[in-house]
């Protein structure tokens, strides 16, 4: 592996909205990830899994009325996002690795009772750890992402892939606001900018494209072991798919269809478009707080 870049604590200064104390754990081999850990340590944790290509600071808007309500808040940074540290050749990356990352993180942490609240990425990593470690979950709200294993990519994802792995530029905080319907103001922009310092900070934005398993894929079995497992799941899943996703619309309907736990009322969608944490946070706390209390957490 590379030597990992990690990205100077000055760039994170006086970002907008984000008052929130830095955590750190240092994985086996020796790469650090960063963790925002907020409200009550005996609260059900919530786990909040950010997607690509942003960070944490993505579910900003959703922290403090999920602390309000009595939870304890973890939202990690994936390695090669965020405040966590990022090796800088995009071989470095396997969709493989960062599930088995972000499960040393958890058993780590040694989390259990967790409400998952994923997106995008947050959710092929988020939906893999609930596979593997049912027994650590309470409960999973999904928006705007899936678990896809060799299915052929719609046309939107298509371009993206395409735009990722070719276009000369790869400007994060525009990308994110492209993929939004609400207006983001300049500072909040140059937030998602900030982790990004260097054109090689962006190895793995630039790489997980590339490692959804649409279209053939070595992940695939590993995969589809998953859906088997997902399949016997019967705590509470909640999908909250927003209006405006090109890329993931209908996603829902599989895990409606699928996972025994989605067999309830609470499913919901929601305004906006991919990044629905910047649209409609709102509306994904209310699906949170819904389906922990369906729990009984």
């Amino acid at each position: 592996m590379s030597q990992p870049h990690r990205t100077p604590d000055a760039r994170f200064e006086n970002l907008p909205d984000f008052p929130y104390e830095p955590h750190y754990h240092t994985l086996s081999d020796g790469l650090r990830m960063h963790y925002l850990d907020e409200g009550p340590r005996d609260g059900t944790p919530v786990l909040m899994m950010h997607g690509e290509p942003s960070w944490c600071f993505l579910y900003r808007k959703m922290v403090d009325p999920v602390v309000a309500a009595g939870y304890r808040v973890i939202a990690p940074d994936l390695i090669g996002f965020g405040k966590s540290d990022k090796p800088t050749r995009q071989k470095d990356f396997t969709y493989a690795g960062h599930v088995a990352w972000m499960r040393e993180w958890l058993e780590a942490m040694d989390l259990t009772g967790v409400i998952l609240a994923c997106q995008d990425w947050g959710s092929l990593v988020g939906l893999r750890l609930v596979a593997a470690m049912p027994e650590r979950f309470a409960g999973v709200v999904l928006s705007n992402g899936g678990l896809p294993a060799g299915q052929q990519p719609p046309p939107a994802f298509a371009k993206w892939r395409a735009f990722a792995k070719w276009s000369p530029v790869f400007p994060i905080g525009k990308i994110l606001q492209r993929a939004t319907t609400s207006d983001l103001p300049d500072d909040v922009v140059a937030a998602y900018d900030a982790p990004f310092d260097s054109r090689a900070s962006k190895a793995a934005a630039r790489a997980f494209p590339a490692l959804v398993p649409l279209g053939e894929n070595e992940a695939v079995p590993d995969q589809l072991e998953a859906w088997r497992a997902l399949e016997k799941f019967e705590k509470p899943f909640t999908c909250a798919f927003s209006n405006r996703d090109p890329i993931t619309r209908g996603g829902f309907t599989q895990f409606q269809e699928r996972v025994p736990g989605a067999k309830h009322g609470l499913h919901r969608t929601l305004t906006g478009g991919h990044f629905i944490q910047e649209d409609d946070p709102d509306g994904f706390v209310s699906a949170i707080l819904d389906t922990a209390r369906l729990a009984g957490v």
